[in-house]
């Protein structure tokens, strides 16, 4: 089978990311896994303020369609070696204070049943965290301003929210999160406008999930100018928006060996301080931390570049790990990670993020990309 990679799902239905709404009703959202073609995707109900996050699938399990993510097939892959642990904290430019999106499925469904007795649980120890916002429909004339909405909330409240552009085209390689862009020059385009939404606030730009990883698919000439399409995006986000903090798609720590990984990073513009952070890992997967972390250390001591490069990680669904099975739709037993913090403690690990949001379904426990109260109390309690 083919690694799959952050299996994340671009649906039609509810959308199981966080999705930016604007005042026109439009939709650029991202959602879980399944779908075949990046439907346009319905409004969810205007929810008061309040957490709201984003998933996505990723890695170790098989595709699925983004919004954290997107990838194709399963994985079978070398598994990187861990790297070393030693914990010397670097300096992160970002506050350790992440911003909570307030609307989310997840909200609506906690308001919607108030007496049901799996809320406090749900709601205690998932929707009352902050996670990622997904943009993965491809609508070029709207997306400006729901990025700008998602940063200006964030900057209201002196927070830190984490968007995730998902419009690549060929994203999943025609697997369950197929869509995006029609061409690279849309791409281009598509990403001066979610540049232009940024604002001078701290951000983090999760970029593209799969979009690295999951290139193998491409034929040479297509991955290269897909690269010099992610490199160039890089500058254009940094140069937006000077304190924003981009990272690219590293995959996961049971798919490519680092040093492959890295090579693509770099041609990609990972490498590079002008257009990245560093490198994120995990995105809608089930890895450990400690697994990701030496697998990211691995992949940034490959990659080079400057110092100051580092890492984040998806511990939405890792609280478990992954399946010995490789199972990688909605499976049972795995549980939710750590709680997303821009703090670590953990040298080269910039943060612990919540790129997937716990109970929106890869399609087997509910519709793709939907809340499933059943699912999300299982991983919460």
């Amino acid at each position: 089978m083919v690694v799959a990679a952050s299996v994340v799902v671009a649906v039609g239905a509810a959308t199981g990311m966080l999705s930016a709404f604007d005042d026109g009703g439009g939709t650029d959202e991202a959602r879980p896994p399944e779908v075949t073609r990046s439907p346009g995707l319905p409004s969810l109900p205007v929810v008061p303020p309040s957490p709201s996050p984003s998933p996505s699938l990723s890695p170790s399990v098989t595709r699925s369609a983004s919004p954290s993510p997107s990838p194709a097939g399963e994985k079978a892959s070398p598994r990187p070696t861990p790297a070393r642990t030693e914990k010397q904290p670097r300096t992160a430019a970002a506050s350790t204070r992440l911003y909570r999106h307030p609307r989310s499925q997840i909200l609506d469904w906690v308001r919607a049943h108030p007496d049901d007795p799996r809320r406090p649980v749900i709601e205690s120890r998932i929707a009352d965290h902050p996670a990622a916002v997904w943009f993965a429909d491809f609508t070029p004339a709207t997306i400006t301003s729901r990025v700008r909405a998602v940063t200006s909330g964030g900057a209201a409240q002196g927070r830190v929210p984490v968007v995730v552009p998902y419009a690549i085209p060929d994203r999943d390689c025609g697997g369950h999160s197929q869509g995006g862009a029609p061409d690279l020059d849309a791409y281009d385009d598509w990403i001066d406008r979610f540049a232009a939404g940024l604002g001078s606030g701290e951000v983090v730009v999760i970029l593209e999930p799969d979009s690295v990883a999951q290139a193998e698919c491409l034929s040479a000439g297509e991955r290269a100018d897909r690269f010099a399409s992610l490199a160039r995006a890089g500058r254009v986000l940094k140069d937006a928006n000077p304190r924003a903090r981009v990272y690219y798609d590293a995959g996961h720590s049971g798919w490519h060996a680092p040093a492959k990984q890295a090579g693509w990073l770099k041609q990609a513009g990972a490498a590079s301080a002008g257009s990245s952070d560093g490198v994120f890992s995990n995105v809608s997967n089930f890895h450990t931390t400690a697994d990701e972390v030496a697998y990211d250390r691995a992949v940034l001591d490959a990659l080079g570049g400057p110092p100051g490069l580092g890492a984040v990680i998806d511990t939405s669904r890792n609280g478990n790990g992954a399946p010995p099975d490789g199972e990688w739709c909605d499976p049972a037993g795995r549980k939710v990670g750590r709680t997303p913090t821009l703090s670590t403690g953990l040298g080269r690990i910039d943060a612990y993020l919540w790129v997937k949001l716990p109970g929106e379904s890869d399609g087997c426990k509910g519709s793709p990309g939907t809340f499933t109260p059943s699912y999300a109390y299982d991983l919460a309690r």
